[in-house]
């Protein structure tokens, strides 16, 4: 109510210091990218609180009114003239070089920061700014793609959200039933792991006793979730998604869940990409259930693999041989999985290949391919298990030909396994991961039939 409080009496101040201002609207009603930049430079040389809080709303506004090429022009303008104050940087490198102090150090790290930020910080002043700077930040990367110009503007940008949105700001709120509508609207648009179809199947996700669901939010847009994620409390570790969304399962008694399971976590701002928040969600997340339910002892996620047949298919170090590769297009036949000879030998296939995809494929740059995979083993969880025809819904068959992965989150050895990735790229696997590996092709004659 605070919040709420504040927000609506700086709305009012900021209407009241527009009207007092009537920089005017334009006569068609809309603004163009030249008439904003003045805006943003006005914004950046007053002083007063309430008439820089109106204007800001005013070029916020004006930024709404802009179509695709007006904005790409506001972006390509903020890009080339609101950078540095070069001149003031010259002298502050000149008093550094002459005679380094303390002082001058400072001086340099000031003079050196493009203007740009401090627009972006006193455009987050207006009401509702924090939200709308990071759509505006969505639109940048619409537009970031081939044009190198724009990068240290987005690099500027990302820099401003990160420390906005540091993770001492955000807040964890569990997500059920009695949640707002129109927060469970967002949970079911962008789940984007499994589709949820409707709200009856989003209230078995979250009303059930043996489910949970958690999300971060920011005190600067309380109604609009960061991240979330979906748990589910079960007996044992699961090895397929189906039993887990089923329609008609059969809740597992409280008492006896040992296991917390995350099958699904899914960001909501395109505008915060690269600004990390899931490892941060799954933590404490374990935190919150480990003081609900001491009994859990097990934490893991049934994850996806979704880089896993793009690989098979494009990669040049996929080791297959011809014979293999043409058996393969097998997974071209609808229901194959049906075939319990036909998956058989797939799975003596597709079962080492996954493991060597895990273990030992690398992009160009020395990085997983997965980016599933990039996230949990950079979080400390351990590739735990790999699960042959753990989701047969289209986009699963399309993506890993069913497989799904367990990473085990040990809270004990996070760490150690977050050093060992970052340090040394290493994959921390179980030892059933591992054997598949050992084990090459497990085909010989059964595979061809021959």
């Amino acid at each position: 109510m605070a919040n709420a409080f504040f927000s609506d009496l700086l709305s009012t101040i900021s209407e009241r210091s527009r009207t007092l201002l009537r920089r005017g609207e334009p006569a068609d009603g809309k603004h163009e990218a030249a008439e904003l930049l003045q805006l943003c430079e006005a914004l950046l040389s007053g002083r007063g609180e309430a008439s820089g809080t109106a204007m800001a709303r005013e070029v916020l506004d004006g930024y709404h009114d802009l179509d695709a090429e007006g904005r790409l022009a506001f972006f390509e303008e903020l890009a080339r003239h609101f950078g540095p104050d070069r001149e003031r940087l010259k002298q502050a490198i000149e008093a550094w070089h002459d005679e380094p102090s303390d002082a001058d150090d400072s001086d340099l790290h000031f003079a050196s920061e493009p203007r740009r930020q401090e627009l972006f910080r006193r455009l987050n002043r207006a009401p509702g700014g924090t939200g709308e700077l990071v759509q505006m930040r969505a639109d940048l990367l619409d537009l970031l793609k081939g044009r190198g110009e724009l990068v240290a503007l987005d690099r500027d940008v990302v820099h401003l959200l990160s420390s906005w949105f540091n993770r001492g700001f955000l807040v964890l709120r569990r997500i059920d039933w009695s949640t707002p509508a129109n927060i469970l609207e967002q949970i079911i648009r962008y789940e984007a792991v499994h589709e949820i179809r409707d709200w009856n199947d989003l209230r078995r996700r979250i009303d059930p006793a043996d489910r949970r669901c958690y999300a971060f939010f920011h005190p600067a847009m309380p109604d609009a979730p960061l991240i979330f994620v979906e748990v589910a409390l079960t007996e044992t570790t699961p090895g397929a998604i189906a039993p887990l969304l089923a329609e008609g399962r059969q809740p597992v008694a409280i008492e006896r869940a040992r296991t917390a399971v995350f099958y699904s976590i899914s960001n909501t701002q395109r505008g915060l990409g690269g600004i990390s928040f899931g490892s941060f969600l799954i933590k404490q997340v374990v935190e919150e259930l480990q003081r609900e339910l001491p009994k859990l002892d097990t934490f893991v996620t049934l994850s996806p693999v979704p880089g896993f047949m793009q690989w098979v298919n494009e990669g040049k170090d996929v080791p297959l041989a011809d014979d293999e590769r043409k058996f393969l297009e097998n997974l071209d036949k609808p229901d194959w999985f049906e075939n319990a000879e036909l998956t058989a030998q797939l799975r003596a296939v597709l079962e080492p290949l996954a493991a060597h995809y895990f273990l030992k494929a690398r992009t160009p740059k020395g990085r997983l391919i997965d980016s599933v995979a990039r996230f949990h083993l950079g979080n400390g969880a351990r590739l735990e298990r790999i699960n042959w025809l753990g989701d047969l819904s289209p986009k699963g068959l399309r993506e890993s030909a069913g497989i799904m992965v367990n990473y085990l989150y040990r809270l004990d050895d996070i760490e150690k396994n977050h050093e060992a990735y970052a340090n040394d790229g290493e994959v921390v696997a179980s030892s059933a991961v591992k054997k598949l590996l050992k084990g090459e092709r497990r085909l010989l004659d059964m595979r061809l039939g021959s």
